[in-house]
């Protein structure tokens, strides 16, 4: 009891805070999101997402190098896919020569250790927007499911070490798993997008892929009726553990801040790597106050992928990786 024990002599000087201290972020925490578009010698920088960029292939491998320079060991691959390729099947998805595809291919050709992961989803290939194939109104599960299972495929085949389903159809998982089995890649993991909220803060990234989804007669117009509703709990133990009994090697919570007492709940029940994804609204809103001179943008980044950490996550996915390794 007081005054035998005081809890500030363990804070009374910075090592002594670093000695016992509890949570540590290190580079190899990161995973670091990449947005790739068709052309060359292409790095423009996305408007609401200031110092993040869309990179052609030639300055994708440039970036890649980089990354892996500064201790960074794996990538999230996303693409733009120009809007004569869209259409409502996502046909160009399972293009073997389609820029994820090539993508892929150039990581590797820069990096061959980098470690790579793939978004799975038909969004950025949708001519609505949508995760998945539109019809009469709504967005098909099991079709969108076998569809989602070729592209991973397609991605397997192109070198990816992991596919990271991000659609939040029903079975997509086991259905993925299967169609890797069948084809030989017994080795190709899967990160899925485990319990994905359908949430105000993805703004700046359906910008940065032209992804957002479109109002027109019969189409939905928002993502709620496959996306997690932000109130609920208990909905994304369930989601997680049935990801994990279909095959999931990680699972993923996103968005980040909003949701760190969901990735406590699933990081106390689950012994799987659990993700987290930072997004793009997050990273925004931070540059912006910033920007402001409302906030100290180091300390609080640093914070706050600290909170994350602390709350269970095993891997941070997050825009600021390059950022933090600097100060780290």
């Amino acid at each position: 009891m007081y005054p035998l024990i005081r809890n500030r002599r363990l804070r009374a000087s910075e090592s002594i805070r670093r000695l016992v201290r509890e949570t540590v972020v290190t580079p190899d925490d990161f995973l670091v999101p990449l947005f790739v578009v068709e052309g060359k010698g292409i790095k423009e920088e996305i408007p609401a997402m200031p110092n993040y960029h869309r990179l052609s292939l030639d300055e994708l491998e440039k970036e890649v190098k980089a990354l892996w320079q500064m201790g960074l060991c794996a990538v999230l691959l996303f693409v733009k896919v120009p809007d004569n390729l869209k259409d409502n099947k996502g046909s160009e998805a399972i293009n073997e020569h389609g820029l994820m595809q090539r993508a892929i291919k150039a990581v590797k050709n820069a990096c061959p250790d980098m470690l790579v992961m793939t978004d799975v989803a038909l969004d950025p290939y949708s001519s609505y927007g949508h995760d998945g194939i539109v019809i009469d109104g709504h967005v098909l599960n099991d079709e969108t499911s076998e569809l989602l299972a070729e592209m991973s495929v397609s991605h397997a085949q192109a070198g990816a070490d992991f596919v990271a389903p991000s659609d939040m159809m029903d079975g997509r998982i086991l259905t993925i798993r299967e169609a890797l089995e069948d084809e030989g890649f017994t080795n190709t993991g899967i990160m899925s997008y485990s319990a994905k909220y359908a949430s105000a803060f993805y703004g700046p990234f359906r910008d940065a892929l032209d992804s957002a989804p479109v109002d027109e007669k019969n189409v939905p117009k928002d993502k709620k009726t496959y996306q997690m509703d932000p109130a609920n709990r208990f909905e994304a133990i369930r989601e997680t553990q049935m990801d994990i009994d279909e095959g999931a090697d990680i699972v993923m919570v996103k968005p980040g801040i909003c949701y760190l007492d969901i990735v406590r709940e699933i990081r106390n029940e689950v012994e799987v790597p659990v993700a987290v994804y930072q997004v793009s609204g997050e990273y925004a809103m931070l540059k912006a106050a910033a920007e402001k001179g409302w906030l100290d943008h180091d300390a609080v980044m640093i914070e706050q992928l600290m909170a994350i950490k602390r709350a269970g996550a095993t891997i941070i996915a997050t825009y600021f990786a390059k950022e933090a390794v600097q100060l780290l």
